[in-house]
């Protein structure tokens, strides 16, 4: 098994590129020619790029996007699945399978989707744990798990985060013969911002650049009481949000803040606490 160690992402990658700038970490599918799908191959290096994303404290905010203006991920890549005994994990826990989506490796640092074009299969687990989801208009969304006799259960719980639950429903039981146009998307809250083609990546950026004008830290805390909103009951959620807003006020930039708005300057805020 390849360990993390052993992959070397400043070098060629299989089918994605990664790159680093301005805090900001930049993930591209990149199999234009077979709908930017996913492979066996990908996975130890898509765990390695999370794990560069979780632990190197100059990344503030993540973007995943698509090569190309067709397809964002059509998902897994069955030919790839089939030569690899008919899927590309190993049927183990879900905390070991689930590798396409940074939700599941202690991310909380903001992640932003630029959906260049068509979503589906496992490329809907990204959205659905995404924090914002910027789309261009020729986007589509369309679930094919039940069309190639597989089950929606993961990709598809997370979308009912996002969107109502006869939505998801609609999806996951027309399979292929349903494709849901970006602009009802964005009607029913998966897409946070639509644009005209060629935009996401440079929307995605310019968002990504105002989160790394503020405190790191505090966003890290606040994306995890959101996200607990999501799965626990409202007091619960409040309760943990409350502990966390706490947990900052004795970090530098709980002062700092405050200190550079009076002073008419822009903030140095420290580094982020580091997950793990």
């Amino acid at each position: 098994m390849t360990q993390l160690a052993d992959v070397d992402l400043s070098g060629e990658l299989p089918g994605l590129t990664y790159s680093k700038s301005e805090h900001i970490a930049v993930l591209t599918l990149n199999r234009p020619h077979v709908g930017n799908s996913l492979t066996r191959a990908m996975r130890p290096v898509v765990r390695a790029i999370w794990d560069d994303v979780r632990t190197d404290d100059d990344i503030r905010v993540l973007i995943i996007t698509g090569a190309g203006n067709r397809h964002f991920c059509t998902g897994l890549d069955l030919a790839d699945a089939q030569a690899s005994g008919g899927t590309s994990t190993t049927g183990g826990p879900l905390a070991e399978e689930m590798v396409w989506s940074p939700m599941h490796f202690g991310i909380w640092k903001p992640i932003i989707v630029a959906l260049n074009g068509l979503v589906t299969g496992s490329g809907l687990h990204i959205v659905g744990d995404a924090d914002i989801v910027v789309a261009e208009e020729h986007v589509a969304v369309m679930d094919t798990h039940t069309t190639v006799g597989m089950v929606g259960g993961v990709e598809n719980v997370a979308l009912a985060r996002r969107l109502p639950l006869g939505s998801v429903l609609r999806i996951t039981f027309q399979g292929k013969y349903y494709r849901m146009p970006a602009s009802r998307a964005y009607a029913l809250g998966l897409i946070d911002e639509l644009v005209p083609s060629g935009q996401a990546l440079e929307t995605s950026m310019n968002i990504a650049r105002d989160i790394c004008r503020n405190s790191p830290t505090a966003i890290s805390l606040s994306k995890q009481a959101i996200w607990a909103a999501g799965s626990a009951g409202q007091l619960e959620a409040q309760e943990l949000g409350w502990a966390l807003a706490r947990m900052h006020w004795s970090h530098p930039d709980f002062a700092e803040g405050p200190r550079a708005f009076v002073e008419k300057r822009d903030p140095v805020w420290q580094q982020t606490r580091r997950q793990t």
